[in-house]
C-alpha cells in the first residue's frame, strides 16, 4: 500500500506554479543569507570590540529586524508553490517531523525578538551583546538544519513507513547521506553570501562615512572569498553524495540539467575573479545569477528523487483563472511596496 497521498487539484496548469516557485525561491535565498552572514559578522565584529568593529556590530544591528521580516514574507511564496505542487509529499514528511517543524515557529520568534532587543539595547548590553545576537544565530542554525530535514525527507516515501515506529512527530532524516552536505551547503553558502551583503552595505555607509564604510566593504569581501572557497568543496561532497542516477543528471544523463551545471562552473569562477578583484557589484550580479541556476539545478535533484512516483505534469487541472489573476495583480503591487520600503529602510539607516 503507498503511503503518498492523492495530490489535490490545481486551478491551472502546473507550469506557472513552477515559474514562480523559481522566480521566488531563489529572492528568498538572497535574503535569507544576507540576514544569516550579517548576523555573523556582527557578532565578530561586537567580539572584535575595537572602535571600527563595534561600529559596525551597531550598522548591522539596526539591519537584521528588516531582513528577518523580509526573509520570513519572501518564503512564503515559495513554500506556497511548493505545496501546491508537491503538497502530497511536502505535507507527509512535515507530519513525520511535526514537533520540530511546528517549533520553527516559536523559535524564529524567539530569534526575531532577540535581534530587536540587539539593536534597540546595544549601548546597553555591552558585551551581553554577543550572547543576545550569538543565540539568535544559533536559533537561525537550527530553523536551517529543521528545514534540510523536510526537505530531503519528502524526497523518501520509501522511508515514511518510520511513522509506524515512531508516530510521535520527531522523526529526523539524519540516516541521508545528502542530509549533512545539503545542510552545509546552504548555511556556509549562506554565510558567505551574506559576507557579500555587508560589503554592498558597506558601500552605502559610505554615504555617510566613508571610513566605516570601507571597513564594512572590506570585511564583508574578505568573508565571501573564504567561504565561497570553503563552499566549493562541500558542493562537491553534496554532489558526490547524491544517489547515482541524480548525480548523472548533471554529467549528461539530462541536456538541460548538463547545461545548468557547466553554467554555474563557468559563474563561480567569473564570481571568484571578480570577488578577489575586488569588485563588489560586479560579484553580486553574478553570484545572483549563480543562485538563479543553483534552485534550477536543486529542482532537476527534486525531480529526479521523484520521477518513480510523480511529476508535476500528473497534476489534474479543474480550470479557474480568477486566483491566478488577483495573484498576478497582488504581486505587482506587493513588490513595488517591498521595493518603497527597502528603499526607504536602508535611507534611514544610512542617513
Amino acid at each position: 500500500m503507498s503511503l503518498i497521498p492523492t495530490p489535490d487539484t490545481i486551478p491551472t496548469s502546473w507550469g506557472y506554479f513552477q515559474f514562480f516557485l523559481l522566480l521566488t525561491f531563489p529572492l528568498h535565498l538572497l535574503l535569507m543569507n544576507s540576514l544569516l552572514g550579517s548576523s555573523f559578522i556582527a557578532v565578530y565584529a561586537h567580539i572584535k570590540g575595537d572602535r571600527q568593529a563595534r561600529a559596525l556590530a551597531y550598522e548591522l544591528a539596526k539591519v537584521l529586524p528588516l531582513l528577518i521580516a523580509l526573509t520570513v514574507n519572501l518564503g512564503v511564496a515559495p513554500l506556497l508553490f511548493l505545496q501546491v505542487l508537491y503538497g502530497q509529499f511536502i505535507y507527509a514528511s512535515s507530519v513525520l517531523m511535526g514537533l520540530f517543524w511546528i517549533l520553527i515557529i516559536p523559535t524564529l520568534i524567539i530569534a526575531y525578538y532577540a535581534t530587536y532587543w540587539y539593536d534597540f539595547k546595544f549601548a546597553s548590553l555591552g558585551r551581553a551583546g554577543i550572547l543576545v545576537l550569538g543565540f539568535a544565530c544559533l536559533c537561525f542554525l537550527v530553523i536551517g538544519f529543521m528545514f534540510s530535514n523536510n526537505m530531503t525527507m519528502m524526497l523518501h516515501p520509501e522511508n515514511w513507513s518510520g511513522y509506524f515506529d515512531n508516530s510521535s512527530g520527531t522523526l529526523l532524516n539524519t540516516g541521508d547521506a545528502t542530509l549533512w552536505p545539503r545542510y552545509l551547503h546552504f548555511m556556509i553558502g549562506g554565510t558567505a553570501v551574506g559576507g557579500l551583503f555587508v560589503a554592498l552595505y558597506g558601500r552605502f555607509l559610505t554615504r555617510r562615512e566613508q571610513q566605516l564604510g570601507d571597513y564594512a566593504s572590506a570585511i564583508g569581501m574578505k568573508v565571501f572569498r573564504m567561504l565561497t572557497i570553503v563552499q566549493i568543496g562541500i558542493g562537491i561532497w553534496f554532489l558526490l553524495a547524491l544517489p547515482k542516477a541524480q548525480m548523472l543528471l548533471f554529467m549528461g544523463g539530462n541536456g538541460l540539467a548538463t547545461s545548468c551545471f557547466l553554467a554555474a562552473l563557468l559563474l563561480i569562477a567569473m564570481v571568484l575573479v571578480a570577488a578577489f578583484r575586488s569588485k563588489v557589484y560586479a560579484t553580486a550580479g553574478l553570484l545572483a545569477g549563480l543562485i538563479y541556476l543553483m534552485a534550477f539545478m536543486r529542482d532537476f535533484v527534486r525531480g529526479g528523487y521523484l520521477r518513480d512516483h510523480f511529476s508535476p505534469g500528473m497534476l489534474e487541472v479543474v480550470p479557474e483563472y480568477s486566483p491566478l489573476v488577483l495573484f498576478l495583480g497582488t504581486l505587482v503591487i506587493g513588490l513595488l511596496l517591498i521595493a518603497w520600503m527597502v528603499r526607504a529602510a536602508f535611507t534611514r539607516c544610512v542617513d
